[in-house]
């Protein structure tokens, strides 16, 4: 053997007897203590948080060598097999063994709409041994968390019992924009029918912005620029021209409809100085004396007020927290959402037909949202 060779061994033999003493050490005598966690959490959907992890690494349900306590055989379960108000599973231990992580519905229920959706919650169990008897004291195989029954080595029992659960991303990734609440209480057995020992409570308390779907929204003209025909009328008795038309608008703020406020700037984009009302249709004969001009004006509804909509001049529209909501789904989303309906309306006041050009008239607009930098 060359010098080279001789220092990998002799390395190689250092790190061996360096490994950490607890890797070989019993786990420490637990019994099961009820606890209640808070998850408090903060995210933009753009910046997902991965993996909320509610028990990881696995928490220790409880370990004792003492074989009459059966911690050997701890299990949890839902208060419900199929109400996820606070996490649906199996109400009772399961008697056989298997396999693998378990999967616990949870409702969330988001604050100012009301609205509910359910995300799965997974959970594991494994077992521990008293001795090294199969190489470790933690055993390998993972168990849905119901599971009643213990495992066995060398024809020992396990005497202790870890579990871990955690909320996948892809699970966080179904609650949309607004402040979500969440309630998951599983308790905790020793024997298959037996008393419960513990109780875990997990309170969710998640606040969730989407600053990247702001969005105005036409829900006549759903993945379209909304192109009004604003029915301008004769009046045959007093020879003049005029109407109303009223466009449907919805406004998503991003945060669950909790915005301060929203700000909202109508802009007329004709492509000719507008009339004095602020805004003006213009004759397609590319004419731009007054008869080829039709003024008119711009209103929004909120909040059961309207609000003038001066060309260029940002409104602020207050009181988003207690507005009425709807329910969409806009463009490129696969969950709809609540936004608030804010109908735009077109005015166009009676002048005499005499002062007006035969013909079709056309203009352009530029409807922009402005939310807030502050988050609720």
């Amino acid at each position: 053997m060359n010098r080279r060779g001789v220092w990998v061994l002799m390395l190689l033999m250092a790190s061996l007897l360096a490994m950490p003493k607890a890797w070989g050490q019993r786990p420490p005598e637990t019994h099961p203590v009820s606890a209640t966690q808070n998850i408090v959490m903060s995210w933009d959907r753009s910046a997902m948080p991965g993996d909320v992890s509610l028990w990881l690494p696995e928490f220790v349900l409880g370990y004792s060598v003492d074989r009459t306590l059966k911690y050997g055989q701890l299990h949890l379960t839902c208060a419900s097999s199929s109400d996820p108000a606070t996490g649906a599973c199996p109400t009772s231990g399961v008697p056989t063994i298997g396999d693998g992580a378990g999967l616990i519905t949870l409702q969330a229920r988001e604050r100012r709409s009301g609205m509910t959706t359910n995300v799965s919650v997974r959970g594991w169990i494994n077992r521990a041994m008293e001795t090294r008897v199969c190489g470790a004291y933690w055993l390998t195989p993972v168990r849905p968390p119901w599971i009643a029954v213990g495992d066995e080595c060398g024809g020992d029992p396990t005497v202790g019992t870890r579990a871990g659960l955690i909320v996948p991303d892809s699970e966080l990734s179904r609650l949309v924009a607004g402040h979500w609440d969440a309630v998951l209480t599983m308790t905790l057995h020793d024997e298959l029918a037996g008393a419960p020992v513990a109780t875990y409570r997990f309170d969710f308390d998640l606040t969730i912005t989407d600053r990247n779907a702001v969005s105005i929204y036409f829900p006549a003209f759903h993945n379209v620029t909304p192109l009004v025909q604003l029915n301008a009328n004769y009046d045959p008795i007093g020879h003049t021209v005029g109407g109303r038309t009223v466009l449907d608008m919805c406004l998503y703020d991003g945060l669950g409809s909790q915005a301060e406020y929203l700000g909202v700037t109508v802009r007329d984009r004709g492509g000719h100085p507008p009339g004095p009302s602020g805004y003006s249709l213009w004759h397609t004969d590319g004419g731009t004396d007054d008869t080829r001009r039709l003024d008119y004006t711009v209103s929004l509804a909120h909040s059961g007020a309207t609000v003038p909509m001066p060309n260029g001049v940002e409104q602020q529209l207050h009181g988003i927290d207690s507005a009425q909501l709807r329910l969409v789904l806009l463009p490129g989303m696969s969950q709809p959402v609540f936004c608030v309906p804010t109908p735009i309306t077109f005015d166009i006041p009676r002048v005499p037909i005499s002062t007006q050009q035969a013909g079709t008239y056309f203009g352009e607009l530029q409807v922009e949202l402005r939310v807030p930098t502050t988050t609720p």
